[in-house]
């Protein structure tokens, strides 16, 4: 006789409908019984969901006795056993090493791939032990390190059935992840292979997830070397990797002009949201570390007048913070890496994009904290630094990659962050490390706004009518809809922008001081380089290339007002 536990499962979760991907995917895991699946499904698509119905179909038929379930954080072992108390399967995410047990009413446990890969041969005798299916949770984490990719496999190959899942499926490097199969492609690469994907794209179609729209913030950025030289550089122009990067650290200084300036434009952006449709909306900061994590939440302090929820790796009450931020009606949770990936607040639909991570990897899974959908015309807004690397993994967001051995994917996407993590440190002596540069201060301005891989508006600074029409937009429209609305601002930022040119009601009427020039003449440049994109498609930055090649002169930030009037001379005659 089952026990009343495994009836449980059984009957609460039969009773609750799949989605369609998650029907096809049960129906090939039934029919193929494998020992080994890879579910490869885009974040917010219901991946936990479908693992769980798996889970209660092998115990009803007795194929397994124990469920194991592996994540790679601490938080998500108590979001596994959450929910799966919800369909009635008993999860022990407090399951310890020291101990190696635990009560006979949990019918499994959850566990870290730290907790595996410190006693593997723990964990292979619990699964000799009964038969078991061990949920290996964002399975791409078992390369992480060599210890975890030998923890995992030491302690799963006696594994009854393995279930693998993730929305990111590849990897930076050539690591190998257990479990997965690779099958050579047409360059005789080894690519992995998913038993069943469920895209971005596809998901989008299905209205599964939320629609992304990014607000792509530049400004000039302004630094000193450790020799005195002081440095000027526009985000989102070509620069050398090292001035790319320092000027990317500059703007995110807390200490600067631009955070502020961004996170008021985001918190405007989220009480537009809350005085709409999205009511609960809550906006999430991605932070590089502690200490900046700590000072943007002061900065949102200051901007809101309440204090935002900080979440830090090292605060053992993290995963109580992150429940209570969900369950409550606070705006904003400010936190580093842990939130990045797998954490379920489905009310997140502003972020900030404040990190220098920028490998695809990275992105996907920060992105995919905002595209968990709840209702039809939900779309999520990201502030994001104005980088090419960005913008092109922005515009890229439904690109679906895999994980290929022997052709790491890091050189091809156009940045390295061991490239950023030396440009912004000096090797005095082997072994030391100090800064290399000091900011000293970044103007925030809105680039330009990616939706559905396209391109919209021109530059517009912080705080004028040209960035409020972006902020204003309504949070619940069709995706057609968002598209025909964004071409419309666009159109009318275009018209104030050849207005002001002009010298129609919109110019000064004032001789402009030296500082107004420069700047209108560089909202013209800007503006123009904007309409050649949407006429071209090619990117801002090339755009930026060739005028500066043809016209000669600094890059913008530095450039005086008589290389902005040729360059802008250059664009007319295009």
């Amino acid at each position: 006789m089952p026990r009343p536990a495994e009836t449980a499962v059984v009957t609460e979760a039969s009773r609750r409908p799949l989605r369609a991907w998650q029907r096809r995917a049960l129906a090939r895991y039934l029919a193929t019984a494998p020992q080994d699946f890879l579910a490869v499904a885009t974040p917010g698509a219901g991946k936990t969901t479908f693992a769980l119905r798996v889970a209660a179909e092998l115990l009803a038929d007795r194929t397994v006795q124990a469920v194991t379930v592996v994540t790679p954080t601490e938080h998500l072992k108590h979001q596994w056993a959450a929910a799966a108390a919800e369909v009635g399967l008993a999860l022990d995410p407090e399951f310890r090493n020291s101990v190696g047990g635990t009560s006979r009413d949990y019918q499994g446990v959850a566990v870290t791939y730290a907790q595996v890969a410190a006693h593997p041969s723990l964990h292979r005798v619990r699964t000799e032990g009964r038969r078991t299916l061990v949920v290996l949770d964002e399975i791409h984490h078992g390369g992480d390190a060599k210890s975890w990719g030998e923890g995992v496999r030491e302690a799963f190959t006696p594994a009854a059935r393995r279930l693998a899942l993730t929305g990111t499926p590849f990897r930076s490097d050539d690591t190998p992840i257990p479990f997965i199969n690779y099958e050579p492609d047409a360059a005789g690469a080894l690519r992995s292979a998913a038993d069943h994907f469920y895209g971005y794209s596809e998901a989008l179609a299905d209205g599964v997830v939320r629609p992304v729209m990014f607000l792509a913030y530049s400004g000039e950025a302004r630094w000193r070397t450790s020799a005195g030289e002081e440095y000027s550089a526009r985000l989102g122009e070509p620069l050398t990797a090292e001035h790319t990067a320092r000027a990317w650290r500059t703007a995110l200084d807390p200490a600067g002009e631009w955070m502020p300036a961004v996170l008021s434009a985001a918190d405007t952006r989220l009480t537009q949201l809350r005085a709409g449709a999205l009511p609960d909306a809550a906006g999430l900061v991605i932070a590089t570390d502690h200490t900046t994590a700590r000072a943007y939440a002061g900065i949102l302090a200051t901007i809101t007048g309440r204090e935002p929820v900080l979440v830090l790796s090292d605060d053992p009450s993290a995963t109580g913070r992150i429940a209570a931020f969900d369950d409550s009606d606070e705006r904003w949770l400010v936190a580093v890496r842990m939130v990045s990936e797998g954490v379920d607040v489905p009310r997140l639909a502003v972020g900030v994009y404040a990190t220098s991570a920028a490998t695809p990897l990275y992105f996907a899974q920060a992105v995919g904290r905002f595209v968990r959908c709840r209702r039809p015309g939900e779309t999520a807004t990201v502030f994001l630094p104005s980088v090419p690397v960005l913008l092109g993994l922005a515009s890229e967001l439904e690109k679906q990659r895999d994980h290929v051995l022997g052709a790491p994917h890091r050189a091809d996407e156009g940045w390295d962050d061991a490239a950023l993590a030396q440009a912004n440190a000096l090797r005095d002596e082997p072994g030391e490390q100090e800064r290399a540069f000091t900011a000293l201060g970044a103007d925030a301005e809105l680039d330009q706004v990616i939706y559905d891989g396209a391109s919209f508006g021109t530059a517009a600074f912080a705080t004028t009518e040209d960035e409020q029409d972006y902020l204003g937009l309504p949070g619940l429209l069709e995706p057609d809809q968002m598209r025909a609305l964004l071409r419309q601002r666009q159109q009318q930022q275009l018209g104030r922008a050849t207005e002001r040119s002009a010298g129609g009601p919109s110019a000064q009427a004032q001789p402009p001081t030296v500082r107004q020039r420069l700047i209108e003449l560089r909202r013209e440049l800007n503006t123009l380089v904007a309409m050649a994109h949407h006429r071209t498609d090619r990117p801002h930055g090339a755009i930026h290339q060739e005028v500066r090649t043809a016209c000669g002169g600094p890059p913008t930030a530095m450039a005086t007002a008589d290389d902005l009037e040729k360059r802008i001379a250059y664009l007319r005659s295009r």
